[in-house]
């Protein structure tokens, strides 16, 4: 059943790409002259860049190196150019009918209408991909002040800074983590949490560079701790979890710890484990039978879903990713419409729940309408008996 599931999925997921891209590329075959080989170059070449994402992720699987690495990227510019070229290429067939209708357009007048609107739809596409290019690679602190009515025994004030969908890879490489390392260190947390999808999928680019090599967090008095994301389990778990724990990030699978003899932390499987692995979570109801609901709850949870459950159990802060608050916009419009809160804050009875954009991104190194976010949140428990 879950063979035949992923079977779905992909094929569907494979329409769909190919039909984008057919849509693309009779939109351009049209305007180019039939001369001078001039269609076959722009075949070639539209061959090639459709399939460069596709043969990357293969590669990548096979035999990981330098030239699936620069597959993927151009494939994942390639995907935002799909975005956004289909998205203005379908405002230009609207406005189509309305200048024809309006006497505005004529009928000899169709061919450069269809060769300026390919034109101008590169020129954007083009402007917007190095925007989002750039606002990727310029990542931010995002803060939040938050109380939790609850005693944390001497403790008054907590930091924890949290990260979300690192997405290690092909793409986000050593430069990145060593960046990320310094805003942690910045930051100078009382704990990190990784919520998930540290790796991208495949872990062969991870390990050819050793990429978690690059993270480092001198100040954190209490470590690292994390939960896998939907990705751990794509990329292969057995493989992809012990390289993270070896490099002594202590991974929580539906565990309990606590911290500072008070502050206890449920850290949850994530959902799709079951359906890639055969890791079935526990509800969290179980998990909430081992802590002491008089003290604070964290709840760590890749995917922000099924947030009455969060509510029901009194869950003091629930921390979550996944959502990349859409990456590129307009697909936060997407992502809203699907989860209760795709990105930011949401108080649900007691309980409090944050929602990261994320610090890497999957697919092309672009973001419009969202940034690249490390969280940092401080904490007090108005319980407390005195500052720390």
């Amino acid at each position: 059943m879950r063979r035949r599931s992923m079977l779905i999925f992909f094929l569907a997921a494979f329409t769909i790409y190919f039909l984008a891209n057919f849509y693309l590329f009779m939109k351009g075959y049209r305007i180019v002259p039939a001369v001078n080989h001039y269609r076959l170059i722009y075949v070639l070449s539209f061959i090639f860049l459709a399939t460069t994402f596709i043969a990357g992720k293969i590669l990548e699987r096979v035999h990981s190196s330098v030239f699936s690495d620069i597959l993927n990227i151009v494939g994942g510019f390639w995907m935002a150019f799909m975005l956004y070229g289909i998205l203005l290429l379908v405002l230009s067939d609207l406005v189509n009918p309305v200048l024809r209708i309006t006497g505005i357009l004529h009928k000899d007048s169709l061919l450069l209408y269809r060769r300026w609107a390919y034109i101008i739809t590169i020129s954007v596409t083009f402007v917007l991909i190095t925007i989002g290019f750039i606002n990727a690679i310029i990542p931010v602190v995002r803060k939040y002040n938050i109380t939790i009515a609850k005693s944390a025994g001497d403790i008054k004030k907590f930091r924890i800074a949290a990260v979300s969908d690192i997405h290690l890879g092909s793409v986000i490489r050593k430069r990145s983590m060593r960046k990320l390392s310094d805003m942690l260190r910045e930051s100078d947390p009382d704990v990190i949490f990784l919520l998930g999808d540290i790796v991208d999928g495949e872990i062969g680019p991870v390990l050819r560079g050793d990429l978690l090599e690059s993270f480092t967090c001198p100040k954190c008095r209490d470590g690292l701790l994390a939960i896998t994301g939907n990705h751990e389990f794509i990329g292969g778990a057995d493989v992809t979890i012990p390289y993270i724990e070896k490099k002594g990030i202590r991974i929580l699978k539906d565990e309990v710890v606590t911290l500072e003899g008070h502050i206890q932390v449920i850290g949850r499987i994530d959902r799709d484990g079951a359906r890639f692995r055969n890791m079935a979570r526990q509800p969290l109801d179980t998990l909430m039978k081992s802590v002491d609901s008089s003290k604070p709850v964290i709840v760590l949870d890749h995917q922000p879903m099924n947030l009455d459950e969060t509510e029901r159990n009194g869950v003091d802060l629930q921390l979550s990713g996944h959502t990349h608050n859409g990456q590129m916009w307009p697909l936060n419009y997407l992502t809203a419409k699907i989860y209760e809160v795709s990105y930011g804050y949401l108080r649900k009875g007691s309980s409090q729940i944050i929602v990261s954009s994320g610090y890497g991104l999957w697919g092309p190194r672009i973001r419009l309408g969202s940034r690249s976010e490390v969280l940092v949140i401080d904490i007090v428990f108005s319980g407390g008996n005195q500052n720390r």
